[in-house]
């Protein structure tokens, strides 16, 4: 469970990086390097620039296309992209459409009949645009009105006409466009090279008072609501709002890819387009930018934008190159493809809780207070073993010791500790012997040496530098019929000293045994 929650920490410290990371990298590169990508309000992506050098120069084949946009200055001086001497209010990358403010065709006369407006075609000369349908409506607005588009679709000439008519105002419905007042029609798909003009069937000298002009547009659909207030005001909307399609070229993607001449960049995929010749360029998922740069198609976080991901409630949205994945939030699991809740683990009641609470409390308590108990014994043993160890002559037989170092064997100065584990602690089964003076005890240390520990009852504190120069000439003393002294131990209250083991048993036992004493010599 802890490492589970420090997984967690770390991977939401990731998010957060991520986010951070993401949120200063939002803006992607738009036009070329070193040239402008906005005129006013307007953002100017390639391939389409504002000076030479910064669009898709196809001006030598109008056919190709046309990517200029002069920014001009309009009436109240603000900078103001045009294309074909049409307003242009937005260029997309991603959807490939151009939004401009496209002329109203309007065709007046007087109160007589006579024409206001003797020409009033409208026409749009660009192959690679074309009008968007799923946008655009083709719309006329008069009650002695009828309108004509025509355009060039699969290389043929197509013409589309529409007709409203109305004699009172009365019949005339807002927000409705179904011939009366006001007409309108879907555009076939693909249409370019387009022009629309407005007519009139009578000059409208018949509804001159009610509308004395015939109007016909192509328009943004979800910017048009007909209201019987357009069979006048209409006459002062020059231009209304109209949605273009741009592509590339008069080339599919294989043809400019194989020729080197296909412009989309890293990160970005080709799509032909479906009817006719051309094509356009597409980041990748994953990828925002603009696809027609070198390096325009950027890693975006998903994470950051909802529609981007599909991470539920259940989850968070953690980031990866191109990509990204969905991670359970804590306390849910993957079951399948959904995180679902784990089992709640069942709840004690408040008593249990408390008596587990206490239990644990005072169990720690009592090995706490256990240990410290034994800390203290034993600094209080090893002081004990000090103090013993001075009062037996201990510093005075490592002097003495040190001083005959090197010359003769020496005898070892042995821990109580060591000979207590020697002696499992002075156990009856290791006595070999007891006397006036003492009990002898018999132990095999680890390195296979058999020695006996004699362990006295009293001890003469007045007769310590005596006893410590015995030691000193026993344990330089070694012949055959002589028991060695190994060492001694200065820790206890009276010491202890350590014997050469006699395998062959004791004088005692050689004299009283008839067996034995028959064979010793005198």
């Amino acid at each position: 469970m802890v490492f589970h929650r420090i997984l967690m920490q770390v991977i939401w410290v990731g998010v957060i990086l991520s986010t951070i990371m993401a949120a200063t990298a939002t803006t992607f590169p738009l036009a070329l390097p070193n040239c402008p990508d906005s005129c006013g309000n307007v953002k100017i992506p390639y391939p389409f620039g504002t000076i030479d050098g910064c669009y898709l120069n196809d001006t030598a084949n109008i056919d190709d296309g046309y990517y200029f946009i002069n920014c001009t200055s309009n009436a109240q001086g603000q900078p103001q992209p045009m294309i074909w001497n049409l307003n242009v209010t937005s260029i997309s990358t991603e959807s490939s459409e151009i939004d401009i403010q496209m002329y109203n065709s309007i065709d007046c006369y007087d109160q007589s009949g006579r024409p206001l407006s003797p020409d009033n075609a409208m026409s749009l000369y660009a192959p690679s645009f074309t009008v968007s349908v799923t946008k655009n409506k083709f719309v006329a607005v008069g009650c002695d009105t009828y309108a004509i588009l025509s355009g060039a679709l699969n290389g043929q000439l197509s013409r589309v006409g529409s007709e409203s008519t109305c004699n009172k105002t009365l019949s005339v419905v807002n927000g409705t466009c179904s011939g009366i007042g006001c007409c309108q029609m879907a555009i076939p798909q693909d249409l370019t090279k387009i022009a629309f003009e407005a007519y009139s069937n009578s000059n409208h000298t018949q509804v001159w008072n009610l509308n004395p002009c015939s109007f016909a547009f192509v328009i943004q659909e979800d910017k048009f609501n007909f209201s019987s207030d357009y069979l006048i005001s209409l006459r002062n909307n020059e231009t209304l709002p109209m949605v273009l399609e741009w592509a590339i070229r008069a080339e599919t993607c294989e043809v400019a890819q194989n020729t080197g001449n296909c412009i989309c960049g890293g990160n970005s995929t080709c799509i032909d387009l479906k009817n006719r010749s051309g094509y356009r360029c597409q980041c990748r998922v994953g990828y925002r930018g603009n696809p027609y740069l070198k390096d325009g198609c950027q890693d975006i976080n998903e994470c950051d934008v909802k529609e981007a991901n599909n991470c539920t409630s259940n989850q968070f949205c953690v980031n990866d190159v191109g990509l990204y994945h969905c991670l359970c939030l804590e306390g849910y699991h993957l079951d399948g493809e959904a995180c679902v809740p784990n089992q709640a683990a069942p709840k004690l009641s408040l008593a249990i809780s408390l008596a587990i609470g206490i239990i644990v409390g005072l169990s720690l308590l009592f090995v706490g207070g256990f240990w410290i108990y034994w800390g203290l014994q034993k600094r209080k043993l090893i002081k004990l073993g000090e103090k013993f160890f001075q009062q037996n002559g201990g510093l005075l037989l490592q002097q003495k010791l040190s001083n005959h170092k090197g010359s003769v064997e020496t005898g070892k100065i042995y821990s109580a500790e060591e000979l207590k584990k020697a002696t499992n602690n002075y156990d009856e089964c290791r006595v070999l012997g007891q006397g006036g003076y003492g009990t002898v005890y018999k132990k095999i240390l680890p390195n296979n040496k058999v020695i006996a520990i004699k362990k006295s009852k009293i001890g003469n504190q007045t007769q310590i530098e005596q006893f410590v120069n015995e030691i000193i000439v026993l344990t330089h003393i070694n012949h055959r019929n002589v028991v060695k002294l190994l060492g001694c131990c200065l820790e206890t209250k009276v010491p202890l000293l350590v014997y050469e083991f006699i395998t062959k048993g004791t004088i005692s036992e050689h004299i009283h045994d008839k067996g034995l004493s028959s064979i010793l010599s005198w």
